[in-house]
């Protein structure tokens, strides 16, 4: 079942149809633990709640960047972002076992993620 996208200021996130979600923010900080307390602000107030699921996770992030990339580790977003999923999407992000974290050229600013069950 696919749900419409969910809003909420510079972020909107919804259900996938094969049960994955997809979550995408606009605009840039270097300030990596921004995007921590933003989503989780989120999926607290605004978004339909979730059942942390137990079994293996594939998570896909791109930061997109007009022009001249910010100077921002991948690795240190990668976190905030895998910090801000655990206790909605999976139980703690030691369940991640694909991540694929990547940074790009695009028309704006922003972050999108994917995260879904690895069927096993």
């Amino acid at each position: 079942m696919s749900f419409d996208w969910v809003q909420s200021g510079k972020v909107r996130a919804r259900l996938t149809e094969s049960g994955a979600l997809e979550v995408a923010c606009t605009g840039l900080t270097t300030q990596t633990k921004y995007y921590k307390t933003l989503l989780k602000e989120f999926f607290r107030k605004d978004f339909p709640r979730l059942r942390p699921g137990y079994g293996d996770y594939s998570v896909h992030i791109v930061m997109e960047h007009l022009g001249e990339a910010p100077w921002m580790d991948l690795d240190n977003l990668a976190k905030a972002l895998l910090d801000s999923l655990s206790g909605n999407v999976f139980e703690d992000d030691r369940q991640v076992a694909r991540l694929l974290v990547e940074r790009r050229e695009s028309e704006r600013d922003g972050i999108w993620m994917l995260a879904e069950a690895i069927e096993g």
